[in-house]
Parts: structure tokens; sequence; C-alpha cells
């Protein structure tokens, strides 16, 4: 489990490629590596991955199929950074919301309003995932987790979309810092909120309504 608080960045230095299958290697600064091991877990953009291996700094992850194909991190290239969070402990100070890990699909950044202490970032989401929107809701970005300012439902030009709001540690701590128009994050839904709201619709089609 994680809680969406991103607790820095890492380079990646390495990437071995196979058949649907990647490795890379990350580098990463001593705080978050203390304590860890082989079958850890940690969150890279929000992706719950399992360290492979430790050299120094230089800590191992492998990417299957369904990861490179879900997520953003099938498009890294060396040199790139990802937001890093260590699995969640027992006793924890949970800041964020609780995710698990398990990115839904990825969410192109369509508009960006900069302002001198704060910076708005609008993003578009597939059809699917538009009922899971909910002003004020919880909602993973890229791993981080945010606080949904605004939504658009979809038109016949564009699909559903959120605005989240970024204050200056977010922007100081994370790689959104960096995203522009075009780029794609990847997108956690709130798991309480898809529960309850999945909830509904099987009751409603129960009762045919």
């Amino acid at each position: 489990m994680f809680t969406g608080i991103v607790q820095g960045t890492a380079e990646i230095v390495a990437i071995q490629e196979a058949e649907a299958f990647r490795t890379h290697v990350v580098s990463l600064p001593q705080p978050l590596r203390e304590g860890l091991e082989l079958g850890a877990s940690v969150a890279h953009n929000g992706v719950c991955l399992t360290v492979t291996a430790i050299d120094g700094d230089r800590v191992s992850f492998d990417l299957m199929r369904e990861t490179l194909r879900v997520t953003n991190l099938g498009a890294l290239v060396e040199g790139d950074h990802v937001n890093i969070e260590r699995a969640a402990r027992f006793g924890d100070e949970i800041g964020g919301h609780a995710m698990s890990g398990h990115v839904m699909a990825m969410a192109e950044l369509v508009e960006l309003d900069q302002a001198p202490n704060n910076r708005r970032l609008w993003f578009e989401v597939p059809h699917a995932l538009g009922r899971f929107l909910f002003d004020k809701g919880y909602i993973g970005v890229d791993g981080i987790s945010l606080t949904i300012g605004a939504t658009r439902s979809a038109t016949a030009a564009h699909g559903p979309r959120f605005c989240v709001d970024l204050i200056p540690e977010t922007l100081e701590r994370t790689i959104l810092v960096d995203r522009v128009p075009g780029e794609k994050v990847n997108i956690e839904i709130d798991p309480q909120t898809q529960a309850i709201v999945e909830t509904v619709e099987r009751v409603l089609a129960a009762r045919g309504v």
C-alpha cells in the first residue's frame, strides 16, 4: 500500500529490453534506500514495482507486458526521472490517501495554467474513467495523491477532464513540474470512490433502473 506522498525522484540510469519485458535501473538516493531489500515494493510514477537487484545506489525493477501497455513507464528513456514512494509501513502517517500502486490508465495533460505560487493542470482521461471523477475527490496522478479541483464532462470534441492545483512543495518534490501539454501521466482512481460507484451501478442495474 502507498499513500501518494512522493518522497523524491530518481533517475533512470539503465534500461534492458526484452520481448514484451523491460528491466529498468534507477539511481536511488541514500534516504530512499534505507532498509531496502530484494522483493520490496517501490512505486514509480504510481506503479507498484518489485526490487529485483541492488548494486550500491543502482536498484533494478522488472516491468512486464501489462505494465508497459497501461502506464507511461514504457516510454521512459535513460536520463528520465520518476516519482518514488516506498511502501507504507504500519504506524506511518498517512498524509495522502490509500493507494494500491495499480494504475488504471493514462491521462493526457491538455491545459496548464501558471500562477505566481501554484499551477493548475487539466487532464483528459479515457471515457470509462469519467464516472469516477468528482469535485474534491481524491485521485492519484503519477503516484501523487491529489484533490480534484473541478471536472468537465465529455463532449463530442474531447473526453472527460479534471484539474488539480499544485502547491510549490509538490512542484519541487515531483516530476509534475516538468510536465507539458501532450504528455501522459499515470492515473489511479481512488479505490473507495471506485467501489462506491461500481456498487451503486450494480444495484441500479439489478433494479432495472
